[in-house]
């Protein structure tokens, strides 16, 4: 079972595989895949029933590897707001993946 902990654990995995994709992509026939990517997978599936706010919220901060005062600014909100968003992304996620609906 996933703790709020892990969850977050787990998105900074997220983000620093996507930080480093082409490395982890151009090495991947040598030394195979890194499992990153099953979580990845799990992640993915399960984001795809959030709201469009979170869902955006976690393509920007882990995908597309902004930090949360760089995402407030392009969207412009406070950083506090996306700060909350976030956690809430992760109560989200919490609950998605505690439940197995995924």
């Amino acid at each position: 079972m996933k703790t709020l902990n892990k969850i977050r654990e787990d998105l900074k995995d997220i983000r620093y595989y996507y930080s480093r994709k082409e490395i982890f992509e151009k090495v991947s026939d040598s030394v195979g895949e890194n499992t990153i990517l099953e979580k990845i997978d799990l992640y993915n599936n399960a984001i795809r029933s959030a709201s469009p706010r979170l869902y955006d919220l976690y393509v920007s901060l882990y995908l597309g590897n902004q930090t949360q005062e760089s995402l407030a600014d392009r969207l412009g909100y406070t950083i506090e707001y996306i700060s909350r968003l976030n956690s809430q992304l992760v109560k989200f996620l919490y609950t998605k993946l505690s439940k197995g609906d995924n």
